[in-house]
């Protein structure tokens, strides 16, 4: 390939990947992403191993470059790095996970050169692939095909596969896509996969009306604070006072319902530090029969120790300490090494360890609320953990370090599909948007946009019961897909 050929073919490339965060929040043109990934699947038949890694990495940069650009905000605006080494270390950020994303794909370079083997081979290939960024290196399970689905028919599938199984379904099409494209397969072949597609349409729909739990007791009132308070302010000793005074005037109406909550680290202190504040708190719940969950910093005496907490005050009392950590931001990889380097390794509470497995969800009004700190709502199989005896998920928030971006709208999308995955409720509080009261199947039905100091006041109804997804999580689906890879590889050794 010449040079200018080779620009060419690694531009297009960037460009296949580029399209595909359209498909996503906010944009939600769910085309974008099957026909995104038939872009890619067209560069790798035929390939060896190098040429499938480059073309696949090429493929990724542009998907995470595009839909990862908050990453660049979160770096410079608050990791105080000048803008071109901000720039650097997204693009070298961007390049690491392009190249977790490729990995998976050198299967396809030993897969049988068949319609029918790229048709099984292909969307198992690419769920491994989005599978394997939910755990490696702590995992970074963002920008999943599945999500362009969440209000689609095909939703109706995710309390039965999750967000793993709708980008089954996604590369699925993309794959028939390009076969079609390619001239492939045929015409009688494009009808049989055209009636496949649509029969599993109809039966997502049909899926939808399905009711996986049931309600349980009486609704839940729910105040959720809003904040709005800058990260630049948010650490700074001489605005704390300013801090609490104002969570505590934004609660006072809202003493009369079942639960008020703040978000993530909205006490930007240890409770030991404002002993008065906090009995003040516990007091005015006990008083009033509300629970307040909020966000806090906590220390451990023991372990000496810092944890990214939820507290709750009143009636119901209980902690859950976060366990999935966010790199640089709650904790420093090779800390000793890096520590002091430069600003950005040296983040406010960047010293965070991590909690234990198995935390107990919090009662609130008879009902159990399992708990997810930020980060930890965008990982599928915890939440269906720690959700299955659970009648409400919640999960709390400080997307200020997106900024302006697009991000705080991806985040708040991912917290949708673990509602629908699982069926329950779901109460999201937010420092600065997007704070949402979600159905069971998904659905915002109370919100305070970005960046807007307000309170929202409603309803949860409590549901129990568990999801097929909820007992399984993605193991069914993972296993398949291993079994499809490995059953191909070694029927092309035969061949």
């Amino acid at each position: 390939m010449r040079g200018i050929e080779k620009l060419q073919h690694y531009g297009g490339l960037l460009f296949a990947g580029a399209i595909f965060p359209l498909g996503l929040a906010p944009f939600n043109f769910w085309p974008a992403v099957p026909l995104s990934i038939a872009l890619l699947f067209r560069t790798l038949q035929h390939k060896t191993i190098k040429q499938t890694l480059l073309n696949t990495t090429a493929y990724a940069f542009g998907l995470f470059f595009a839909g990862a650009s908050w990453l660049y905000v979160s770096i410079h605006e608050y990791g105080f790095i000048a803008a071109p080494l901000a720039l650097l270390a997204t693009t070298l950020f961007c390049l690491f996970l392009a190249f977790i994303f490729a990995m998976p794909f050198a299967l396809s370079a030993f897969i049988p050169q068949t319609p029918i083997s790229w048709i099984l081979a292909l969307p198992s290939i690419w769920v491994l692939s989005e599978w394997i960024r939910t755990w490696f290196l702590t995992g970074f399970p963002w920008l999943f095909a599945g999500y362009s689905h969440t209000e689609t028919w095909l939703s109706g599938w995710a309390p039965v596969g999750g967000v793993l199984w709708l980008s089954f379904l996604s590369a699925f099409s993309g794959i028939i896509l390009t076969l079609i494209f390619q001239g492939h397969i045929k015409l009688s072949a494009v009808r049989q996969s055209a009636v496949v597609m649509l029969c599993i349409v109809v039966a997502g729909y049909i899926l939808q009306q399905y009711e996986w739990t049931e309600k349980s007791g009486k609704p839940i009132s729910v105040a959720l604070i809003q904040p709005n308070i800058p990260q630049g302010e948010k650490w700074s000793k001489e605005k704390q006072t300013a801090i609490l005074t104002q969570l505590s005037a934004q609660s006072e109406v809202h003493w009369d319902k079942d639960l008020i909550v703040w978000p993530e680290m909205a006490v930007p202190t240890t409770p030991e530090r404002i002993p008065v504040f906090i009995q003040d708190l516990q007091k005015r719940a006990l008083k009033t029969n509300t629970s307040l969950l909020s966000g806090i910093v906590t220390y451990d005496n023991e372990t000496r120790r810092y944890f990214n907490s939820m507290i709750a005050l009143g009636p119901s009392v209980g902690q859950y300490n976060k366990t999935r950590l966010v790199p640089f931001g709650e904790y420093v990889p090779l800390e000793s090494l890096l520590r002091g380097l430069i600003k950005f390794f040296d983040l406010p509470m960047s010293s965070i360890a991590r909690g234990g497995d198995n935390q107990e969800p919090f009662s609130i009004q008879g009902h159990l609320i399992s708990a997810a700190i930020c980060y930890e709502v965008v990982y599928p199989d915890l939440v269906a953990r720690n959700s299955i005896d659970s009648s409400v998920i919640m999960t709390v928030s400080n997307d200020t370090w997106f900024g302006r971006s697009i991000g705080p709208k991806q985040h708040m999308q991912m917290a949708q599909m673990r509602a629908l995955e699982n069926a329950k409720p779901l109460i999201r509080g937010t420092n600065n948007g997007i704070s949402a009261l979600v159905d069971h199947r998904g659905r915002i039905y109370q919100t305070i946009e970005l960046h807007q100091t307000l309170a929202l006041s409603g309803t949860v109804q409590p549901r129990v019961g568990a999801t097929l997804f909820t007992k399984l999580r993605s193991w069914p689906l993972i296993l398949i897909a291993l079994l499809i890879c490995i059953s191909l590889v070694r029927a092309r050794k035969q061949y």
